[in-house]
């Protein structure tokens, strides 16, 4: 209620959360994707855009490839800047990265704020300056407890009453290592015929994902969700928590689980944030699928789902004492300017 976000996205296409920024008040505005080929367009689009809305006071700016172009634009129409880190890695080949490097280095000093959603993002984007703050990606925490009707709920929706559901949330993204996911749940599904994997999330790899699943002939086994609105309600049909990225920022989608009780079997690549409880199960993505899938297996009769609520919470991980504090910073540095 007091402070109005509107979205730059760099597509024409509808996302995810369109229909939702736009019923709570929210402007959509797209500009094209950066190609380099398009420098003059890509700053034009930016400059028709602050000219237009000279009420904006702050961008707050999650594409850092292309920050050091609009952010710079930003201040000389006299926003304050912030730049987020979500990530540790970049993807591409050699030549890409290092391009994505060069581009992405100027921005730790031109931005007003650096922010990451992790330590270790902060370090990968912003080099050894210490002066950016770690933004923790927190969630509705009580939302996520472990919910006994809603369980038997959803498994029933999804006629899973007597599976082994082995879950996973993530975009369809080479970070997600799907792939891998896959080859796991192959070798999860050879020692246990009842095991199911649920996947939520949609994304650029979705056609090879599909074509894996296929060439390991698990397609009755697999379960495509798409994008979910409800994911938390999800969590509660699920046994086990499989994470194996490559990379990661943060891992919300690991803190989400653990909300849910879920012991979470995750990549030794994580951010030492997620790590906030017993749930967590690390193991190298050096290791062979069937690794995973022996000490997913070994561990699964031993596993009870727990309530652990109070640890998010007195961690900060609670998105109603995080929201305040955030909601606090943007007015302070928002009165400011005015």
């Amino acid at each position: 209620s007091k402070i109005q976000f509107d979205f730059v996205k760099h597509t024409y296409e509808k996302c995810a959360f369109d229909d939702e920024i736009r019923e709570l008040g929210g402007q959509i505005i797209s500009v094209p994707r950066y190609t380099g080929i398009n420098h003059v367009c890509y700053i034009k689009e930016w400059k028709d855009l602050f000219s237009k809305r000279p009420e904006y006071k702050i961008i707050h700016g999650h594409m850092i490839s292309t920050a050091f172009i609009y952010l710079n634009i930003a201040k000389k129409y006299g926003l304050t800047t912030i730049v987020h880190s979500h990530s540790t890695g970049t993807r591409g080949n050699k030549i890409e990265q290092l391009v994505k490097n060069i581009l992405q280095f100027p921005v730790r000093y031109t931005a007003d704020y650096l922010f990451a959603c992790s330590d270790d993002a902060g370090k990968k984007f912003f080099g050894n300056k210490k002066n950016y703050y770690v933004i923790k990606n927190a969630i509705d925490v009580d939302k996520y407890k472990f919910n006994r009707s809603l369980r038997n709920k959803m498994r029933k929706s999804l006629n899973v009453e007597d599976k082994f559901v082995v879950g996973h949330v993530g975009s369809f993204t080479y970070a997600k290592n799907h792939k891998f996911l896959l080859d796991i749940f192959y070798e999860i599904q050879k020692q246990n015929r009842k095991a199911i994997l649920l996947l939520l999330g949609d994304g650029e790899l979705r056609k090879s994902i599909e074509s894996h699943i296929k060439k390991l002939r698990i397609e009755d086994k697999v379960i495509l969700t798409g994008v979910v609105p409800n994911v938390n309600e999800y969590l509660q049909a699920m046994d086990i928590f499989v994470f194996p990225s490559i990379y990661e920022g943060f891992g919300m989608a690991v803190i989400e689980a653990q909300a849910a009780g879920l012991n979470c079997f995750v990549s030794s690549n994580l951010p030492k944030e997620v790590f906030l409880t017993d749930l967590i199960h690390s193991i190298s993505i050096n290791e062979s699928a069937e690794h995973w899938a022996n000490i997913i297996i070994n561990k699964t009769n031993k596993l009870e789902r727990k309530d652990v609520s109070a640890i998010l919470k007195d961690a900060g991980y609670d998105i109603v004492t995080y929201a305040s504090r955030l909601q606090n910073f943007y007015l302070e540095i928002g009165h400011k300017k005015s």
